[in-house]
């Protein structure tokens, strides 16, 4: 398919249907509400089911209807619109069901504003409802990558059957870029054996439910899970890591201004790199073990308390030293993200 100029959200809306979506619930909410608008007459010409829902728990609910009966579904949120969802992914997840959620993240905690914003960062990959459960997070860092881990998302939430989310941001949503649309394939609602049927008259009656109850290996089978999500879906993109003595970490839409900050650090003789995980849970480890020169890293994220800081720390087995750069009210500048990497460098081998 050849490239077209399209939006962000709008991109991450026509892949989703190119991946064999057919079923879209969702309520209107800045800045992804392009998505809501899109499908609302695209997903008609393509045959599928759109609908507005009363409010942001009744269209995830609905996603797990039309989960359960074997469709591809998906429902979008941002900021305070996502949090409402947390009830209906938590069953999501307690049910073995697939589906894709977006979180096109803005500014602030409540109603916060409509900025782009990387405050959610805790929610989305420490499972975000209630219980013990954890979901897939993709971040994509530009249109393309929009498109491109919309259809991957569907693929994953039935090879696990578990929800799956991405991590977008008003940035990335609204921006326009050239972007090719993976190609369409048609998904069969039958596909899938534990999927929700219509019985004849003697047949026995199928259902979904949480089987935590009713089975004594469900722990084990949910740790086997995750365990394989971490073993097999980390995904990242790392540049020029390899000497680096300080690496940056950064994903969506701050992980732009740091590749840059890395190409402008390498021309003035800074031997700086930069790790952006594409997969915040699994939180790509493995990734690190690239670093091997490394003295330092910083995260680059736009909130206030350095919410993947944590995340890098667990994975350098905290032996070395990690610090956050962003602020939660402007996209961070390459020259300051520089600036404050080779200070904490200096710093750092000074031993300070």
């Amino acid at each position: 398919m050849a490239k077209v100029l399209m939006k962000g959200n709008e991109a991450l809306a026509e892949a989703a249907l190119a991946a064999g979506c057919r079923f879209y619930a969702g309520y209107p909410i800045t800045p992804q509400t392009e998505i809501l608008e899109y499908l609302s007459w695209r997903m008609d010409e393509v045959g599928g089911v759109f609908i507005q829902a009363e409010s942001e728990l009744a269209g995830v609910n609905m996603v797990m209807g039309a989960s359960a009966a074997g469709a591809r579904a998906l429902t979008t949120s941002a900021g305070p619109g996502f949090t409402l969802k947390q009830e209906g992914i938590s069953y999501l997840a307690a049910s073995d069901l697939p589906a894709v959620i977006v979180d096109v993240m803005r500014i602030g905690s409540g109603l916060g504003d409509i900025a782009q914003g990387q405050g959610d960062y805790w929610q989305l990959t420490r499972g975000g409802g209630h219980g013990d459960y954890r979901t897939i997070v993709l971040a994509p860092a530009s249109v393309q990558e929009n498109a491109d881990l919309a259809a991957l998302a569907f693929d994953l939430a039935e090879k696990y059957r578990h929800p799956v989310l991405i991590a977008s941001d008003a940035a990335i949503g609204q921006m326009i870029e050239a972007v090719e649309i993976p190609e369409f394939r048609e998904h069969d609602i039958n596909k899938y054996d534990w999927s929700i049927k219509g019985c004849k008259d003697g047949d026995k009656h199928k259902k979904i439910q949480n089987v935590y109850y009713d089975d004594p290996n469900y722990e084990t089978y949910l740790s086997d899970k995750y365990a394989q999500m971490e073993a097999e879906e980390q995904r990242y993109e790392s540049i020029d890591v390899e000497d680096a003595e300080i690496v940056l970490v950064a994903y969506g839409v701050s992980s732009r201004m740091a590749t840059e900050a890395v190409e402008m650090g390498r021309e003035a003789g800074v031997k700086i790199g930069l790790i952006r995980p594409i997969t915040l849970y699994p939180f790509p480890v493995n990734a690190f073990e690239e670093a091997k020169e490394a003295k330092a890293f910083m995260t680059v994220e736009m909130n206030i308390l350095g919410q993947m800081v944590d995340d890098v720390k667990l994975a350098t087995g905290g032996s070395k030293p990690v610090k956050k750069f962003g602020s939660i009210f402007a996209l961070p500048e390459s020259e300051d993200i520089l600036a404050s990497a080779k200070e904490f460098l200096d710093t750092v081998k000074e031993g300070k």
